[in-house]
């Protein structure tokens, strides 16, 4: 296939490259240069909910990206974490994430996992999935010591957790797919990699 486009991650995230690796992907890593809370500010007022929110991000990566490698296709990632009507991001500092994990606690926050493909400067495919998680009651006492082993790891993701480490101790159940609630909807962009015949299939 060796007219295949080539395909780009605009993402730093290790995570979303290794799901791309452990699925057999040959690509290469270039980081968007956005300003994700500059891009959130200008929804403001635009009663944009949680999912529009993480497309609206991805999509801007993407196209950021895709416009500095002509014909690539370049995937565009980005998650929120929404409690009700909250939208939460990752955590500042220990203290912050503590902050989270207690306004979590006893409750079913939702991830919006959006991914975007983008050529040429414009976005020709989107999908957002949706993993809703019910954390178990969290004693203060176990949210301490929980910190202060996983350490600056907590402050990774906008959930203040790793499901694929010691965070999934926090839950009592989950509903959604590992690779939505680990940040990239890994089925549904397969399956358009291959409808583009940019990947074997």
């Amino acid at each position: 296939m060796s007219d295949t486009p080539q395909i780009i991650l605009a993402s730093g995230s290790p995570f979303r490259r290794m799901l791309l690796e452990n699925a057999g992907l040959r690509f290469r890593v270039e980081r968007s240069s956005i300003d994700e809370r500059a891009v959130e500010e200008t929804l403001e007022g635009s009663h944009a909910d949680p999912e529009a929110v993480a497309q609206v991000l991805a999509e801007a990566k993407a196209v950021e990206v895709s416009e500095r490698f002509a014909d690539a296709l370049v995937i565009g990632a980005d998650q929120t974490l929404s409690l009700g009507d909250e939208v939460f991001h990752k955590p500042a500092d220990m203290e912050a994430a503590r902050r989270h994990l207690l306004k979590l606690s006893g409750r079913t926050h939702q991830l919006n996992s959006a991914v975007v493909l983008a050529r040429n400067g414009a976005a020709i495919w989107r999908h957002v999935g949706i993993a809703r998680l019910t954390m178990r009651k969290l004693d203060p006492g176990f949210v301490g010591r929980h910190l202060a082993r996983v350490g600056e790891k907590a402050l990774g993701s906008v959930g203040t957790y790793q499901i694929e480490g010691e965070g999934i101790q926090l839950f009592e159940k989950i509903d959604g797919d590992n690779f939505t609630i680990v940040g990239l909807p890994l089925l549904p962009l397969l399956a358009e990699l291959r409808a583009l015949e940019a990947i074997d299939g």
